[in-house]
């Protein structure tokens, strides 16, 4: 989700821009994982509380952390989760809420969601999907342009297409694209994502980021790199992500969390 950090809108408000950390946007919820990867955990503990810091540095511009706070609570085939975020950088601090509900018509998915955020934001996503050892799917994210901590890093007025297997002792590798249609289209996100069950009831998730897209005027190419470990009731989650939300500044991740 759960997707901090800043991509302008159409008329940049001069205090939430100064690039010193990422561009506001709005997190759809397309980068999630798709149906086959539901979390295991999640009838037996509905809860699950992350905490993250993150820190940006280079480009030119200052460093400095961020911190977000996420509550999301899992109810059958859905979940309803709020979060709060702070930049001291930016002087800016966030709350918001959103939604997501997987439909399942005989072998197709379809998956809502939907996001609100103080300043105004709206925005969502729709994604179709099907199979189950093998799956596919496509999806599509809209907002309203209006300044939003983005926490999925990941272009968000885009399509999406994905696809993976999933093994019967619960192995599994998904490869998905997202891309910006809107304001910027030739950003775009490649992940290569493998998940491996390990004994007791852990977990090792590991996601390979290829993104491409102009920054500043520059093309660029570069490649990231997210390693989740989970236990029962516990996870703890470090990423590097080189050009952020497509900025000049790199950004590393920490975050831990509890189900309950």
């Amino acid at each position: 989700m759960a997707r901090t950090y800043a991509r302008p809108n159409p008329r940049p408000n001069p205090r939430t821009h100064p690039s010193a950390y990422p561009r506001i946007a709005a997190a759809a919820l397309l980068c999630l994982a798709p149906v086959a990867w539901a979390d295991d955990d999640a009838a037996e503990l509905p809860f699950k509380l992350t905490v993250g810091a993150y820190r940006v540095s280079g480009g030119g511009l200052p460093s400095g952390p961020g911190l977000d706070l996420n509550l999301r609570y899992t109810y059958g085939d859905g979940n309803v989760w709020v979060g709060w975020f702070r930049s001291p950088v930016l002087d800016f601090a966030q709350p918001r809420v959103g939604w997501d509900h997987t439909f399942t018509w005989g072998p197709v998915r379809v998956l809502p969601s939907l996001q609100a955020a103080s300043g105004g934001f709206v925005g969502g996503s729709l994604a179709v999907e099907t199979g189950d050892s093998w799956f596919v799917g496509a999806g599509l994210g809209r907002t309203n342009l209006r300044n939003y901590a983005n926490l999925n890093f990941d272009p968000n007025d885009s399509y999406t297409v994905y696809g993976g297997y999933k093994w019967t002792d619960g192995t599994a590798l998904s490869l998905s694209l997202i891309r910006d249609n809107r304001l910027n289209p030739d950003q775009q996100d490649v992940h290569l994502v493998y998940r491996l069950p390990l004994p007791e009831r852990q977990r090792l998730t590991v996601d390979l980021l290829a993104k491409q897209g102009t920054v500043e005027g520059q093309f660029i190419r570069r490649a990231g790199l997210t390693v989740t470990y989970d236990w029962p009731r516990w996870f703890v989650r470090v990423a590097y992500d080189p050009k952020v939300n497509f900025t000049p500044q790199n950004m590393v991740r920490l975050s831990v969390g509890t189900r309950f």
